[in-house]
């Protein structure tokens, strides 16, 4: 399927302010359902973009909103600066929500994924945001407290690394546990990898320790995310 570039647009939060983000389209927008890519600590890059594009090639409006303001860095250090000073609740609660509302325009349902702290990010908006239809998290949480398992009323599905050094299995477990008893429809897979495991750039010399890009992995992650959101953002019959 061919896709129009993307290109930066800007949307409105929810207390009017005005943000940018990467929205990147299929060939066929009518009817096309919408996803909200929510990126890593690196900030609005190319690699998150290529994520956007790749869903807009399999017939998905993607937009990622720019969390950071215009700012990315391919430095671990700055990455952890930029990081700590975001204000997490104020990205999920004005933020991704703009982003969801934006969409929502456009397409019938809508779903949030996200990558390390995007999939924290994901969490905590599904458990503000009732507009969303769906979320994917990829190898990241907030801290248990944050999550509003009991307002989460819609599926979810979760990638995890066992050798994950940045959100280690016994945290993976607590966050698990804590959706399930609140009723949540999770999906839960595990991999024998490392954290970054679905970023193409976490290999080589210049990757970060701690990160290890594995592409057969990967590919499974990804073709689960796609079944799963085939299943809940397709509109049946149509």
């Amino acid at each position: 399927m061919k896709t129009t570039p993307g290109s930066m647009i800007t949307f409105r939060r929810p207390d009017g302010q005005e943000v940018q983000g990467y929205l990147a389209k299929p060939e066929k927008t009518q009817g096309a359902p919408a996803i909200v890519v929510i990126q890593e600590w690196w900030g609005l890059n190319d690699q998150i973009r290529g994520v956007a594009d790749r869903l807009a090639r399999c017939g998905y409006l993607a937009l990622v909103p720019d969390l950071y303001r215009g700012k990315a860095t391919v430095e671990e250090e700055e990455a952890h600066h930029l990081m700590d000073a975001l204000d997490f609740g104020d990205a999920a609660s004005q933020d991704i929500h703009g982003a969801v509302t934006y969409l929502k325009q456009h397409a019938e349902r809508v779903a949030v994924t996200g990558y390390c702290m995007g999939g924290a990010l994901t969490l905590l908006a599904l458990g503000q945001i009732p507009e969303i239809a769906a979320g994917v998290v990829w190898y990241g949480h907030p801290p248990v407290d944050y999550i509003n398992a009991a307002n989460i009323k819609v599926p979810v599905l979760a990638q995890w690394a066992t050798q994950d050094e940045f959100f280690p299995p016994d945290s993976v477990a607590a966050v698990e546990a804590k959706l399930r008893d609140a009723g949540v429809a999770l999906e839960s897979h595990h991999y024998l990898a490392h954290h970054g495991f679905a970023n193409e750039t976490a290999m080589g010399p210049g990757r970060i320790s701690r990160t290890q890009f594995d592409p057969v992995w990967a590919q499974q992650a990804w073709d689960r995310a796609l079944t799963f959101f085939g299943r809940t953002l397709w509109t049946q019959g149509k």
